[in-house]
């Protein structure tokens, strides 16, 4: 397995003052590279057919297992260009362990770890000029996994495909940090005890959907979830988990109780606030808590984080009948730092003190 082969078709879609072009602005998720790679799994041959092709459309058959019952899974990280040239990502060997936590809570087969970050290096090198160099630019790369065997039937699917396809990304705050404010969802949850809040599948996200519409509808750029069993245990947002910040500098973040998503930029700054000393409770949080800590001024910064965002201040939180803020408005100290931190180590320009950056392409290859 470790040594299967890719075969590799080239192929430029768009010229290149084109791309030049995009890479000035790319915004997030709208513009996408000249490749992708694609690999089949089937339960009598295991993984095989690893390639890298031309970006486009993929044939699927109707009836294939993803279409009826959401049997899918993906993941999501970045690679920056270093000031040196070279290209790197942000461990990917965690988002590599993730996607086959999920993919064995829905049913789907395990893809070894180093063929996950091999595809990662196939596609980043020969798509490496759609990287960008750009202050808080990226490439957003987006591994997948769908069930393709056509048969309507109710069961684990026997066929299956991996795929990265990669999309130039942007700074998500245009402009400059900006906190947001936050909606309570009292009566939508996104998952349950034992269901699949713990995977990074696709059915998590459509249900955070309809409540984030009424986040908007309410004036917030996110929700807040709660478990639905209590309707006050803190959860996480609809794609990122939540932080609270106490006024002696102690962070508070839900535990993993098997309902949040288990994120690598969550796990990433509870090292380095716990490598500054801060001491961190992974625990049972509460919107109770969370206002009463508001109230008294023990409770002083709230952020969410997660791949794209990295980092999110928040300064308000709304629901049915209340609102709470937060200070002034703006981004928490401790917040900011911690954003500057992390995003110096992914960007190069900080040391990496915990071997977090993996090498996709040397300085000399991708000058």
């Amino acid at each position: 397995m470790t040594d299967l082969a890719f075969t590799r078709t080239a192929a430029e879609r768009l010229p290149a003052a084109e791309r030049e072009a995009i890479l000035r602005d790319p915004g997030f998720g709208n513009h996408f590279t000249d490749h992708m790679i694609s690999i089949v799994w089937t339960v009598d041959a295991g993984w095989h057919d690893a390639e890298v092709v031309p970006y486009g459309p993929i044939a699927m058959d109707p009836a294939s297992s993803v279409l009826h019952y959401g049997q899918e899974i993906f993941e999501g990280l970045k690679a920056y260009r270093r000031p040196d040239g070279s290209i790197v990502t942000f461990r990917p060997e965690a988002n590599a362990r993730r996607l086959n936590e999920s993919a064995h809570r829905l049913a789907l087969p395990e893809l070894p770890e180093e063929l996950f970050v091999r595809a990662i290096r196939e596609l980043v090198t020969v798509d490496a000029d759609w990287v960008p160099n750009g202050q808080d630019q990226s490439l957003y790369l987006r591994p997948f996994m769908i069930a393709d065997e056509s048969f309507l039937g109710v069961r684990a699917a026997e066929r299956a495909r991996f795929l990265v396809i990669a999309s130039p990304a942007g700074p998500y705050f245009a402009g400059g940090v900006r906190p947001v404010s936050i909606w309570l969802s009292e009566g939508l949850a996104r998952a349950g005890r034992g269901g699949t809040g713990a995977a990074k599948c696709g059915g998590n996200y459509a249900a955070s959907l309809l409540p984030q519409r009424i986040a908007a509808a309410n004036d917030c750029q996110q929700v807040l979830f709660t478990d639905s069993a209590t309707v006050d245990t803190i959860d996480e947002l609809g794609g990122m988990n939540l932080f609270l910040v106490r006024a002696d500098g102690t962070l508070l973040t839900p535990q993993l109780n098997g309902n949040i998503l288990d994120g690598v930029t969550r796990r990433s700054l509870i090292q380095l606030a716990r490598d500054r000393g801060h001491a961190v409770e992974e625990r049972d949080l509460t919107v109770t808590e969370w206002r009463a800590g508001v109230a008294d001024g023990s409770i002083t910064e709230a952020f969410a984080c997660g791949t794209a965002a990295v980092i999110t201040p928040i300064r308000r939180l709304a629901g049915e009948g209340f609102e709470i803020d937060f200070g002034d408005g703006a981004p928490g100290a401790l917040t900011m730092s911690l954003r500057e931190e992390l995003t110096g180590i992914q960007g190069g320009i900080r040391e990496d003190r915990h071997g977090w950056l993996e090498v996709l392409v040397g300085a000399e290859a991708a000058a």
